[in-house]
């Protein structure tokens, strides 16, 4: 494998004591159709501040959001992954955006809305916001990004990084195979949609699958998943997951990593997984929340979830 390398990077240039103040110059819905979630794409001018070009994709900044909370303390800092390329959003170094989705549920009969989310969600151009950052210094392209192929699974906001790392690969020449895997419920939840849609069409070693988990079923009654595109797409991704320069990406929400890793094993492609105790005949054993003292990710496979 072509030697593995993360670039250097500068962490927590701001902190939450020492926030700096920039300004909101979009802000858009990402999702391909009307959809009950809203996810907006939100991007920030930072220009003569310490974090102009001093974030790399992958990264997050930091929002503070006014007000107190019900104890009468300061809302707590939240973070938020960077979906724009390190060149910036529009090739603008100075534009820093991220993917936020509204966050509205219900409980004990009574209406909750996500404090940072619907925050940024509301903010105008023009408005300005506190952040902090950048944060992150493992879920990053390697310096010789394109010495590589990539498959990266995605759900929901999840995709936000992958954004940013495929703009940037695919800026310059790009010869390498690279695979986005983004998994939704419906597909009025796909996000920057026509963006991979024509990348796809446009590149012929960019590939985007979408697992749609609650439409179609697949053959064998069981809903498709970003881990069920393992079996299904076989013929394209086995060639690509057994080259030796090959790398993994996982991001979204917490749990999702657990069925990449089974598939993975179940496939006989352990480059991509530490396996730490004997594994019991039947993956599914293994109960949840001592998963990962079974089964972790190897150096050539990187996680984010939350």
């Amino acid at each position: 494998m072509s030697e593995l390398t993360l670039p250097e990077v500068e962490l927590n240039i701001y902190s939450p004591k020492d926030p700096v103040e920039v300004v909101v110059v979009e802000n858009y819905i990402v999702t391909k159709e009307s959809s009950p979630n809203i996810v907006r794409h939100v991007t920030f001018d930072v220009s003569g501040t310490e974090l102009e070009n001093r974030i790399i994709a992958g990264q997050s900044v930091g929002i503070l959001p006014p007000g107190e909370d019900r104890n009468g303390r300061p809302h707590k800092l939240r973070l938020y992954s960077i979906s724009s390329p390190t060149k910036g959003e529009h090739g603008k170094k100075h534009l820093v955006s991220t993917t936020v989705k509204r966050t509205i549920e219900e409980w004990d009969n009574k209406l909750y809305l996500g404090v940072a989310s619907n925050y940024l969600s509301d903010l105008q151009p023009g408005d300005k916001v506190k952040m902090t950052g950048p944060s992150g210094k493992r879920f990053l392209l390697p310096e010789n990004a394109r010495d590589f192929n990539y498959l990266f699974f995605a759900t929901g906001t999840g995709i936000a990084p992958y954004r940013g790392m495929i703009k940037e690969l695919f800026e310059e020449e790009y010869t390498n195979d690279c695979v986005l895997v983004f998994g939704c419920s419906y597909r009025t939840d796909l996000l920057y949609a026509d963006f991979f849609e024509g990348l796809d069409k446009k590149h012929e070693n960019f590939h985007y699958l979408k697992s749609i988990s609650r439409e179609k079923r697949r053959k064998d009654g069981s809903k498709f998943y970003v881990q069920t595109q393992l079996e299904d797409e076989e013929e394209l991704l086995q060639p690509i997951l057994r080259k030796d320069n090959t790398l993994i990406y996982i991001c979204g929400m917490k749990g999702m990593e657990i069925g990449i890793y089974k598939q993975l094993v179940r496939l006989n492609l352990i480059d991509y997984v530490q396996i730490k105790k004997e594994l019991p005949e039947s993956l599914d054993e293994i109960p949840t929340d001592k998963f990962k003292r079974f089964i972790k990710p190897s150096d050539r496979t990187f996680e984010e979830v939350y």
